[in-house]
């Protein structure tokens, strides 16, 4: 037996569940996100992206800030190489950088070690296929297959690919941002908030928004794999609003830890989201005849007044479930150019194959600048969001959290709901892809049977899920 076999984890470590969720691997670093295992998945995924692919490339690895992220990046680069592959490691970058570089070049996937939104202990690995969008789930599955089995130690073969420290790489990425937008665009004269969320974007964002002439104040500006995520960034808006209204800055962005997302806030303070962004530069691809079908692509958590108000324009809104990789396999299969998350992923294949949160932060601040008006005026005359609370419940019971379709008392409430509000409402209730979380999310016409039916909801689940 060779030193990579003894140092593989037994298969019947691995937990029962499906280790693939909706963005690849995600968990508590250091329990199943451990060197060990994490060895292994690179092996395994090297041999199952080399098969797959038609030449002999490299595979990208990024990572952001999380202090597991090191060491993650490490084991998963001597299993790459361990399977005879190129590694070239880009470091500290957002998670569409390694899309992007990986469309761009010969390299046949890339990796992303980043737990995304999520808090400081926590990691993940996403993959990407050779051109930069997530990878099949059939290739997912195969690798899974291979972790699983019970004589993998007998099979590994072990080779010697090369590693190289490849962080110059980032400067191409930044260049294609730049390339994307209008020819002169230019930010001289426009104050700007950048919440970079002691992440991944930290040495872009504000890099590029200054070459672009913008004045730009840095919130939570540096790396920092502690504070990651924590009370900032696109899943705590409080900071932002507070900065763009103390700097009195034209509008603000949030980014999440790997800047695959972001949100927005106008000079009032007020919270921008993904319908709204969506809405903004649909119009804008529809006036320019850039927008096929004039057909947006969004999830099942889009807002009912955003999908009335397209439809009232003449748009087309499809509509499919929560995670970017399903908005992405919508839009390949139906030509959409235009698609995202209410959460702030926005896709444009215009521009990229993935989401990215600096790139749409770039255009909406284009898109302000060519109208010649603020972005509250924008949004102003755009549409108004029906009232939506979304709570989430912590369910930690695995077993119970993945069966929850199957518990009587919370289908007969939904039933109820649903007849009570009729076509003046909707309510979605779904178990997190990513977080041991039931999410319950109620929007009506009416605030009151908003309010009333989310909190009936969320005491069902608590009394019959939470252990």
């Amino acid at each position: 037996m060779n030193s990579l076999a003894k140092a593989l984890l037994d298969a019947n470590q691995l937990p029962t569940t499906p280790l693939f969720g909706t963005d690849g691997i995600r968990g508590r670093a250091g329990d199943i996100l451990n060197a060990p295992f994490t060895l292994q998945l690179g092996y395994w995924a090297g041999k199952v992206l080399a098969q797959a692919a038609e030449n002999k490339g490299p595979i990208i690895i990024g990572q952001d800030s999380r202090n597991s992220s090191d060491m993650l990046s490490c084991a998963i680069a001597a299993g790459l190489t361990s399977a005879g592959l190129e590694v070239w490691h880009l470091g500290l970058c957002p998670t569409p950088c390694v899309a992007s570089l990986t469309n761009q070049s010969d390299a046949i996937g890339g990796i992303m070690i980043s737990a995304s939104h999520n808090p400081p202990q926590d990691n993940g690995i996403k993959f990407f296929g050779k051109k930069g969008t997530k990878l099949a789930d059939s290739l997912t599955q195969k690798i899974e297959t291979h972790l699983r089995s019970n004589d993998m130690q007998d099979q590994v073969e072990q080779a010697w690919g090369r590693h190289y420290h490849r962080p110059e790489l980032v400067k191409q990425y930044v260049q294609f941002l730049q390339a994307s937008l209008p020819q002169n665009t230019s930010f001289e004269g426009m104050r700007i908030v950048l919440d970079l969320a002691w992440g991944a974007s930290v040495q872009v964002a504000p890099a590029i928004f200054q070459q672009l002439g913008a004045e730009v104040i840095s919130l939570h500006q540096s790396a920092n794999g502690d504070r990651i995520n924590v009370n900032c960034g696109s899943t705590h808006l409080e900071p932002l609003k507070q900065g763009v209204r103390e700097y009195q800055a034209d509008l603000g962005f949030a980014f999440d830890g790997d800047a695959d997302r972001v949100m927005a806030v106008d000079s009032q303070g007020r919270v921008i989201d993904g319908d709204y962004i969506l809405y903004l530069w649909g119009e804008l691809l529809r006036q320019k005849q850039q927008l096929p079908d004039d057909l947006i692509v969004a999830t099942v958590m889009a807002n009912l007044g955003f999908e009335r108000a397209w439809q009232a324009i003449g748009g087309k809104m499809q509509r499919t479930k929560v995670g970017d990789r399903y908005v992405q396999a919508a839009m390949w299969s139906t030509g959409a150019m235009l698609g995202g998350e209410q959460s702030g992923h926005i896709l444009c294949h215009h521009h990229g194959v993935s989401g990215d949160g600096i790139q749409t932060a770039l255009h909406l601040t284009s898109l302000v600048r060519q109208s010649e008006t603020s972005l509250t005026e924008l949004v102003d005359n755009s549409f108004q969001t029906y009232p939506q609370i979304l709570r989430n419940v912590r369910v930690e019971d695995q077993e119970r959290r993945s069966k929850w379709q199957e518990c009587e008392p919370l289908q007969q409430a939904i039933a109820q709901a649903e007849a009570a509000m009729g076509e003046q409402g909707r309510i979605l209730v779904r178990a997190s892809g990513t977080e041991p979380l039931i999410r319950v999310m109620v929007e009506a016409a009416d605030r009151q049977l908003t309010n009333y039916w989310t909190d009936k909801l969320v005491q069902v689940v608590e009394q019959n899920l939470v252990a």
